[in-house]
């Protein structure tokens, strides 16, 4: 990907996983999920970045994408999550308020990783009728060895009373 920048060339592809709270209800329906990714492809799209592919549950989405460097990630998430719940609360697409997780997942890839990532997120229903999203997640982050407090990610994903 060439960024805005004269002779700034970089290939960054990331993964990022967050979650539905209010006790990990499946409040993403599957009449609401498709319009959900459409809505948050164009985010991603708007701030110039490519969805390479979108995927998840009633409970949680994995979305793979070539990153600019002219964003933030922090800023990126914020956009993308606070837009999409701000949309669905304001068109009651969903039983009740509707949040995402506080935080979120992400894991960087190599070129010749991404058709398996891709392949993964795509068959994400069949994935977990064998594995939840918690176990999902941290197998993620130990599999990335990323350092994570149990207590502070997985309360924050399963209810937001915990702690």
């Amino acid at each position: 990907m060439k960024s805005m920048r004269n002779n700034t060339y970089t290939q960054i592809h990331i993964q990022l996983v967050f979650a539905a709270v209010q006790k990990r209800e499946s409040l993403i329906l599957d009449s609401l999920r498709e319009r959900l990714y459409k809505y948050m492809i164009a985010i991603i799209q708007n701030n110039r970045h490519k969805v390479l592919a979108i995927g998840g549950t009633a409970d949680h989405v994995h979305i793979l994408i070539g990153m600019r460097p002219s964003q933030s990630l922090s800023d990126l998430m914020q956009h993308v999550k606070g837009c999409s719940s701000k949309w669905i609360n304001e068109n009651r697409l969903a039983n009740g308020w509707f949040s995402w997780q506080e935080g979120y997942g992400a894991f960087s890839y190599s070129k010749d990783e991404i058709p398996t990532i891709i392949r993964y997120i795509e068959n994400q229903a069949e994935h977990h009728k064998q594995q939840d999203m918690v176990d999902e997640y941290k197998m993620m982050l130990e599999e990335s060895e990323v350092e994570y407090d149990v207590l502070s990610v997985f309360c924050k994903i399963e209810s937001q009373t915990c702690k």
